[in-house]
């Protein structure tokens, strides 16, 4: 795809441009500041934080170091709070579309608003755009959003509230136990009995006041103009059970893609970007962190991703000023 030369430039040439403003991207600005490098963030969504803003604001975070557990918007808060010490610019509700990069070495990153330029590019998108997978079962889409919902985003609206999770991995098992205590009554049902969650989390699960139902699948929702109750089906004996609930909560797992990403020119298996040791990709230059990268090895969690975080910068600094050292010392050593 050429340059589009209806879309306005924005003059300005940054050091360093992310593509994406989740946890990992906020870090990696932050970390980006620390090397005295301009530094842009571009995001398709309306405001910083990624899934755990967008979908997941009440959930906790356990696996981030210094952190028992953190709430995801209190983490969101201070990755943006420790980000803005260095006063990066943030484009929202921007997606980038193209990214063309100029015999000068100067990249072009073509949203659906304007023209972006960098002298080096860093994707911290995550899974890419992600849609959360439906409910199986009659009548789910006529009480999606009206009693039938895909996360959580205000735990308040739960309670005293007769509630369903369905799922079994980390986000249905987190669910279920931000709900337990809130709700009146919480049940949650799961397809098999090995849950895909983390040990420690389905050990909380079980010693918790949430009923867990194992070789139990949705088979309908019903009601008049509110859900009041919903069907579940044990899949090996085929019987069928009523439950009265006033909100079920689909957690079973997302449909991601990279979209324009994937004409980019980048190195890919599946929806994953490949990257070597330093983080780069297969275009100098372009370097990646977090989920949405894959290497031997790797690990998907935001842990890994702030560990991520830091060679990417280091590495693009390299590149930008190869007289720049690869590592410029600790951040407890540098100056206030």
């Amino acid at each position: 795809m050429g340059t589009d030369l209806q879309l306005p430039y924005d003059e300005r040439v940054y050091d360093i441009t992310i593509i994406g403003g989740g946890p990992v991207g906020l870090f990696t600005a932050f970390y980006a500041g620390i090397r005295d490098a301009s530094t842009k963030i571009i995001d398709s969504l309306p405001q910083l934080g990624g899934q755990l803003s967008e979908l997941y604001p009440e959930k906790f975070i356990y696996d981030v170091a210094g952190f028992p557990k953190i709430r995801a918007m209190d983490l969101v808060d201070q990755l943006i709070e420790q980000t803005g010490q260095y006063h990066p610019a943030v484009c929202l509700g921007e997606k980038v579309l193209n990214l063309i990069k100029r015999e000068d070495g100067t990249f072009e990153l073509h949203t659906d608003r304007k023209v972006h330029l960098s002298r080096s590019v860093i994707v911290t998108a995550g899974i890419g755009a992600f849609t959360p997978k439906s409910l199986p079962g009659d009548n789910v889409k006529e009480f999606e959003g009206n009693g039938i919902y895909y996360y959580i985003d205000d735990l308040k609206r739960f309670r005293n509230k007769r509630v369903l999770v369905v799922g079994g991995g980390d986000t249905a098992v987190d669910f279920a136990l931000m709900l337990d205590g809130t709700a009146k009554a919480v049940t949650m049902i799961h397809r098999r009995d090995q849950f895909r969650a983390h040990e420690e989390n389905v050990k909380s699960l079980f010693a918790s006041g949430v009923d867990v139902k194992t070789f139990y699948e949705l088979k309908a929702a019903y009601g008049n103009t509110a859900l009041t109750g919903a069907t579940i089906i044990e899949n090996r004996s085929r019987r069928t059970e009523e439950l009265e609930v006033d909100a079920i909560i689909g957690s079973l797992g997302f449909s991601a893609s990279l979209g324009p990403i994937l004409e980019w020119g980048l190195e890919l298996v599946g929806n994953e970007i490949v990257v070597d040791s330093r983080m780069g990709t297969n275009i100098p230059g372009v370097y990646a962190a977090g989920d949405i990268v894959t290497y031997p090895g790797k690990i998907k969690l935001i842990a890994t991703g702030f560990g991520e975080a830091p060679t990417a910068v280091n590495n693009a600094k390299t590149y930008l000023d190869p007289t720049s050292k690869l590592h410029p010392g600790h951040s407890s050593s540098r100056k206030e």
